[in-house]
């Protein structure tokens, strides 16, 4: 088996009483696409900072490709996107991407390639100043990439941005992944890593809650939004029901929530057998910020 491209063993950072991170281990093994999930400010981009040397650990270690070269060698091939891309605003994406290669060392025909990539070939010549902030977000990965990076680094690659930027991004970073570019992302997104990721890093307050494959994250935790003419009938009926777990009212909606997977067929079975006729059935699963919310409201 090859060594794993990021190691980091019981890694710890303080910042005075603050423990940002609190001994996170976790694997990297190439062709994956990893995320590190936590509410902001459970320790995400202060374990990102660490590996890329712009943040100082406490204690614990890290390397890079089984150790066998010097971090700032080995951050030659690795490609990330960690704050705001920085790009001059009166240059095109083509120039600034030039530029960057020409910082780098490297050859300006990768510029076409990874426009390409990201879906802005067409755009090559407008003006960064021009370009929404999707498309910036485009721009900075596709130069993240100019390298031929082994890993690529995101830290919440979608902040910020409307659906339909949120969807390119997303798309992008799946065909990245499928030619073969290891991926590491930090988000605060459930429902992004699971629909980007294999692999997944719970923390929260700089501690581990779940490390593992994705669709192994026991995920019984959603709920169910209904709506019937008679709000009341629809309580009572679903108080019945032997897997409830708890019941809300909000907005003129009944929220449901269940111990067990139920699925949206099957509810609506057992309200209509009782007599009551939904108008509005939807499933939802809790999002990780909610999620936690629950956790530590208990």
């Amino acid at each position: 088996m090859e060594s794993p491209i990021l190691t980091i063993k019981n890694l710890h950072k303080r910042y005075g009483k603050v423990h940002a991170v609190n001994d996170v281990s976790l694997e990297i093994h190439k062709g994956n696409v990893y995320g590190i999930l936590g509410p902001n400010g459970s320790g995400k981009s202060t374990t990102l900072g660490i590996v890329l040397n712009v943040v100082n650990k406490t204690s614990g270690e890290y390397n890079w490709f089984g150790g066998t070269m010097a971090t700032h060698e080995a951050l030659k091939k690795v490609g990330a996107i960690i704050e705001r891309p920085n790009f001059y605003p009166y240059m095109t994406a083509q120039e600034n991407l030039e530029l960057v290669c020409k910082i780098k060392g490297i050859n300006y025909s990768k510029v076409k390639e990874k426009l390409e990539i990201v879906g802005l070939i067409d755009r090559k010549d407008s003006k960064f100043k021009t370009f929404s902030l999707g498309m910036k977000q485009r721009l900075a990965i596709a130069s993240a990439l100019l390298n031929d990076p082994e890993i690529l680094i995101l830290d919440e690659p979608t902040n910020g941005l409307d659906p339909q930027g949120i969807h390119q991004i997303r798309d992008i970073i799946r065909l990245i992944a499928s030619q073969g570019t290891t991926i590491l992302l930090a988000s605060h997104l459930l429902d992004e890593v699971e629909k980007v990721c294999s692999h997944v890093l719970v923390l929260r307050f700089g501690e581990i809650l779940y490390n593992g494959k994705v669709d192994e994250m026991s995920n019984k935790s959603g709920y169910f939004e209904l709506q019937s003419n008679d709000s009341q009938r629809l309580i009572e009926v679903l108080k019945n029901h032997t897997e409830l777990e708890s019941i809300k009212e909000t907005e003129g909606k009944i929220i449901a929530y269940f111990k067990a997977q139920i699925d949206a067929t099957e509810l609506n079975k057992f309200l209509f057998e009782k007599g009551i006729i939904l108008n509005h059935l939807v499933k939802r699963k809790l999002s990780l910020e909610e999620q936690f919310l629950e956790l530590t409201n208990q």
